[in-house]
């Protein structure tokens, strides 16, 4: 499975600057039909708590990665807000098929030291979806602190965890050894895309990396510069250190607790195996 992250300094609250950007990167880095990009968290606003400026256009940012899934091919996961009814911000990260499906998870822990929790409320759910040859669980930038929630969506099946960020440059290493950890515990593949720059409140740490189950890092970025990191995941390896090492057989899952979980099929896997669709 071919992926691609990108990191760039986001253009603060200004969604055009940052799709030209993305894009500009893209044309440039050319991943391959087929290829799961990920972006950080917010990806074309910046982390940004004016739900009034980023979020009063109709669902623009999903509509602009869906056309751009559908032009290259791609699988896209991408950071960006919502609003629910009672106006309360919704921080979300929504996986988009070259087919016009979309797949959305809310930031479960949104955070308090930064007053992320009084423009953002908290998921209820897990997103466990199947794309292609790995089963993904997208995340969020603090769930990354919490190690039950990646436990939880590794019991669900996920191979595969995508986490879109925007990581202060102060606990950066922090950031790093979280993502490596998360790896080993799940014996998954772990995506970081973190964001660069600043915004008129932080410094950003970069760092953006693809770790392997064994706990490598196969691919990492500076604190500074922009970038797009690529990697092919060896899913064959994954499953020959799972069954070598079974760890997660030994996972006691009446001690995990339990949260709801949203399982999805992209219906580009079920054409691709001969299998019926399934909701």
């Amino acid at each position: 499975m071919q992926v691609a992250i990108l990191q760039y300094d986001a253009a603060w609250e200004d969604k055009s600057a940052n799709h030209h950007r993305i894009e500009g990167m893209l044309r440039d880095a050319d991943p391959g039909p087929g290829a799961f990009v990920l972006l950080p968290e917010l990806c074309d606003t910046g982390f940004s708590m004016n739900l009034d400026r980023i979020t009063g256009d109709g669902g623009r940012s999903v509509a602009w990665a869906r056309g751009l899934a559908r032009e290259h091919g791609w699988t896209i996961q991408l950071g960006h807000a919502e609003v629910d009814p009672e106006g309360m911000g919704r921080n979300c990260a929504t996986i988009v098929t070259p087919g016009g499906e979309a797949f959305t998870y809310q930031k479960l822990h949104p955070m308090t030291v930064l007053g992320e929790s009084r423009a953002y409320q908290p998921g209820r759910h897990l997103l466990v979806a199947t794309l292609g040859p790995l089963t993904v669980a997208p995340l969020i930038c603090y769930d990354l602190r919490f190690p039950e929630v990646f436990r939880l969506a590794s019991v669900a099946g996920a191979e595969l965890f995508t986490v879109g960020a925007c990581w202060p440059v102060e606990r950066i290493e922090h950031w790093r050894a979280l993502l490596v950890a998360r790896a080993l515990e799940g014996q998954a593949f772990v995506l970081g895309a973190n964001r660069t720059g600043t915004d008129p409140s932080l410094t950003y740490g970069g760092t953006s990396m693809i770790v392997s189950p064994r706990g490598e890092v196969l691919a990492e970025a500076g604190r500074t510069e922009e970038c797009v990191l690529q990697a092919t995941l060896d899913v064959a390896d994954q499953l020959r250190f799972r069954e070598q090492f079974p760890f997660l057989g030994d996972v006691r899952k009446e001690l995990l607790g339990s949260v709801d979980v949203v399982r999805a099929r992209s219906r580009t896997t079920d054409e691709a195996s001969g299998s019926p669709p399934q909701n």
